[in-house]
């Protein structure tokens, strides 16, 4: 992603019948378009951006004649799905969890100063302006965790889409092979008084998931996010299957996260339509207190497995500290102390001063205009980078490397 670069600051007299010796009048350049990441998507995925990667906001026009300035670049709003995680490296920038939330990705170039700003009492004619600053670019990854009221988790063909199906009305995709379910769905299921509860089927589990098999990391991430858990479990595999199924579902996600596993959760043992799903069924209710007994292909149990979730999930709401933040927000990125360095490395062939500030005032210089250099070089004077190159053994007619320019080190200064 890249922010927009600012405009250049323009260079310009007065020049007017009647004002023969008209001063400095060139306006500032525009600041760049900023590329704002908002969580306010209809779309369910992020699979709009599989196909393009880069984004870029517009840039600032320059200043012009008469002290105008130049118009701003045109920011960049990338609309996302609610529960967007915006990450550089490792770094999570941002977490856009309700709607509405604002993430700043990159952040637009500073427009340069026209020669207007430079004007003195002792300088009343200055023929430099400034270079805008360039916007940044960010390599910044996007990632998708569901936030849904309760999950339904469990082994493929355990008859998690059939059950969310069943208690919401979505139409996933249903077939009688493992891995049907490739994305997460979401469905909302209706209560008593206008209440609503949002679902997610999560695509089935299998042992290694925590350790990435099958993309169960990809997975278990959508699940970080609910407030409690249904366990699916095929009951027509029989006891000793269905024990092994619910077993396995429990030690990925301990793996995965401690506090996942012990979220609040109610077990189904499913497809008891069958007969030797009832049968078995019948045991495993009994091993397991709270556990229901459900035909999410008939809806036999549902209605009550579906209320006793929606007990849990309020529960942890009820139980959370504090009122939930609500509305518009926006998410800042603070930036780093503007702290002059003065720091200097030997490079082959010559010196490298490093410092942001530093590199920040050598891109903003017209180094064609000769104006300009010699301003710059009373800045870095007086910055200390003289001082800095002279006590790291410079020479007369080293070369010295600033960002990209590049100079050449005399007993006046660099030029």
């Amino acid at each position: 992603m890249a922010a927009g670069s600012g405009g250049r600051g323009a260079v310009s007299f007065r020049r007017e019948k009647y004002v023969p010796d008209g001063g400095p009048d060139g306006g500032d350049g525009g600041r760049g378009g900023d590329v704002l990441v908002v969580a306010d998507s209809t779309d369910t995925t992020l699979s709009g951006f599989r196909e393009r990667r880069s984004f870029s906001a517009g840039d600032g026009r320059a200043g012009a004649a008469g002290k105008r300035s130049g118009h701003q670049g045109a920011d960049l709003t990338l609309h996302v799905p609610v529960g967007t995680i915006v990450r550089e490296g490792e770094t999570v920038l941002a977490d856009l969890d309700r709607p509405g939330a604002v993430a700043l990705a990159a952040r637009g170039g500073r427009g340069g100063r026209g020669n207007t700003r430079f004007a003195t009492a002792t300088r009343q004619a200055p023929r430099a302006g400034e270079l805008g600053d360039p916007g940044e670019q960010r390599h910044l990854h996007l990632e998708l965790r569901l936030i849904a009221d309760i999950g339904l988790v469990g082994l493929p063909n355990s008859g998690k889409s059939t059950l969310l199906a069943a208690l919401t009305g979505a139409q996933p995709k249903i077939a009688a092979y493992p891995f049907t379910t490739l994305h997460p769905n979401l469905g909302v299921a209706e209560l008593e008084g206008g209440h609503t509860l949002v679902l997610a089927d999560v695509p089935g589990l299998i042992e290694g998931a925590s350790h990435g098999a099958g993309l169960g990391l990809e997975f278990l991430r959508h699940l970080e996010r609910t407030r409690t858990l249904i366990h699916v479990v095929d009951a027509s595999a029989g006891v000793d299957a269905a024990r092994g199924a619910l077993e396995t579902v429990r030690a990925e996600l301990e793996a995965y996260s401690h506090e996942l596993a012990a979220r609040p959760s109610v077990v189904a043992f499913n497809k008891i339509d069958l007969p030797e799903g009832s049968d078995a069924a019948d045991l495993l209710a009994a091993e397991v207190p709270g556990s229901f007994r459900i035909s999410a292909q008939h809806g036999d149990g549902c209605r009550e497995l579906l209320l006793a979730a929606a007990e849990l999930a309020g529960r942890v709401i009820r139980d959370a500290p504090g009122p939930a933040p609500a509305g518009l927000h926006r998410v800042y990125r603070p930036r780093p102390r503007r702290v002059v360095t003065t720091d200097v490395v030997r490079e082959d062939g010559g010196f490298r001063v490093v410092g942001e500030l530093v590199e920040r005032m050598v891109r903003r210089i017209d180094l064609d205009n000769d104006e300009a250099v010699a301003r710059l070089q009373r800045k870095l004077a007086a910055a200390g980078v003289d001082a800095a190159l002279a006590a790291a053994g410079c020479d007369e007619g080293d070369t010295v490397l600033i960002g990209d320019a590049e100079f050449t080190y005399t007993d006046d200064g660099l030029s």
